[in-house]
């Protein structure tokens, strides 16, 4: 039986593999811009897979997870742009041709510099729950946007609101992602070039998430998540292990906002509002908080469904003839589907089963 149960499962693993390489082959047909869309849900997914480490395996309600994403974001435009070699003339004689860093160096060191960032919003935080939190972390996300908004006197650092341009697209060993690739004579545009690299991201994040759920460390998290108390009793270092937690959340968040960077071309303080914290910590709570499948789900639901009423939100808007702005009706659509299914599943579209409860009696 255990065998017959490995071979489905190998199965679907295969086809939903056959399904994730084809979809933007597919979809290319109806043009880029849906290729484009799924590329950059594929980035909603590590964010939100980033942040259920947080608040779906230790409980800590992060409001200020964008601020990792611009970290990397950031970080990446600083050395693959020629900003900071026109800027400072150090750095001009240091690197002649332009800082141009390979996806292999930019990838650790955005993950480090990020983690290093979670641990630094973790440290003064270790003594709060719930509310005060969030707000604490809130704070965190608007101070490193603003941050981002005003690093440009006196020395210019992040070019300020009109934020870094020029940005570099990801290479690796000579390979541009920038650049359209010919295959067995068929073309593969830049835009399915990263939603490759994307997807392959997301395998390794879904991994990475895996493992860490079912092990000690996960385990330990839990057990703060249900009783802080209660865990510290049992002997386990509460202050490190939300360290952790808040360190590897933003380990995500700051390989993300680098791939982001990278397939932008173009960032700016607008991009990390605390608008796209809100969405993030929706995406988790909407797909299932602490189940992986379930926040996957969410992430995709989330970031795809504002492109997808962007057309119902116009023809309303042309049926009523023009008194309704098609950008408003399309954020009040998007809360309105959000309600309803907050209000028909409560614990998420796809919660983690509920262990050590009895089965409902059978009527």
């Amino acid at each position: 039986m255990t065998s017959m149960h490995k071979t489905k499962q190998w199965i679907v693993f295969g086809l939903a593999a056959a399904l994730l390489l084809a979809l933007p082959l597919f979809a290319a047909q109806f043009g880029q811009g849906w290729v484009r869309i799924m590329a950059l849900a594929l980035l909603y997914v590590m964010l939100a897979l980033g942040l259920n480490i947080v608040v779906g395996y230790a409980g800590l309600l992060d409001l200020g997870y964008v601020a990792f994403y611009a970290v990397g974001a950031y970080l990446y435009a600083l050395v693959a742009s020629p900003h900071l070699t026109d800027n400072f003339e150090s750095l001009k004689a240091a690197f002649p041709n332009g800082m141009h860093f390979p996806i292999w160096a930019v990838v650790p060191i955005a993950a480090a510099v990020a983690a290093v960032f979670g641990m630094l919003l973790g440290a003064p935080t270790l003594k709060l729950r719930g509310d005060y939190l969030a707000i604490v972390t809130l704070g965190f996300g608007e101070i490193i946007r603003v941050f981002m908004n005003n690093l440009e006197y006196p020395l210019n650092i992040t070019n300020g609101p009109r934020g870094i341009s020029q940005i570099d697209p990801m290479h690796l060993f000579g390979f541009s992602f920038g650049q359209p690739f010919t295959l067995f004579g068929h073309e593969f545009p830049s835009v399915t070039l990263y939603y490759y690299l994307f997807l392959v991201l997301v395998v390794f994040t879904i991994i990475i998430s895996h493992r860490l759920e079912v092990s000690r460390i996960g385990r330990a998290w839990m057990a703060i998540r249900e009783d802080e108390i209660a865990a510290k009793a049992m002997g386990l270092n509460t202050r490190n292990l939300k360290l952790l937690a808040f360190g590897m959340g933003a380990t995500f968040g700051g390989v993300s906002g680098a791939m982001f960077a990278s397939f932008q071309g173009f960032i700016s303080p607008e991009s990390f509002t605390l608008a796209e914290s809100v969405m993030i910590v929706a995406m988790v709570v909407l797909g299932g908080i602490g189940h992986i499948p379930g926040v996957i789900l969410g992430a995709l639901l989330l970031s795809a469904l504002p492109e997808v009423l962007r057309y119902v939100a116009g023809d309303v808007q042309a049926i009523t003839g023009g008194r309704l702005d098609a950008a408003i009706l399309r954020q009040l659509l998007i809360a309105l589907a959000m309600i309803t299914i907050m209000l028909v599943r409560q614990r998420g579209l796809w919660p983690a089963p509920e262990h050590g409860k009895a089965a409902p009696a059978a009527k």
